[in-house]
């Protein structure tokens, strides 16, 4: 799979706040690149802990669930849209099917 925009999460890690998770984030980037998901159902056998909202948007646990991160997955173009990375009290004041995209 191809992350667009892979350098909006590394901007995340660089600040204090998301610090902590960023050894789970560098692997949750790794494990993405070498996976091929065609679909939500193939996507959620690798990752049991995932929320697929959507038909393309789907919330992954990071570092234990003390982060949450929202993906779009264009499965036929093998991309993921980084949307939004926020801890688990960020998450709960958003609505995860609505929020937009990061810059």
């Amino acid at each position: 799979m191809r992350i667009i925009k892979e350098s909006t999460l590394k901007k995340y890690f660089l600040q204090n706040k998301y610090k902590p998770a960023e050894d789970s984030i560098k692997a949750w980037i790794l494990e993405v690149r070498h996976s091929e998901w065609d679909t939500a159902n193939e996507l959620k056998s690798k990752y049991g802990n995932a929320s697929i909202i959507s038909s393309k948007r789907v919330v992954f646990n990071i570092k234990g669930n003390d982060y949450r991160l929202i993906v779009d997955i264009e499965y036929k173009l093998k991309i993921v849209f980084i949307v939004w990375l926020g801890t688990h009290t960020e998450y709960d004041n958003i609505d995860a099917k609505t929020v937009n995209y990061e810059n």
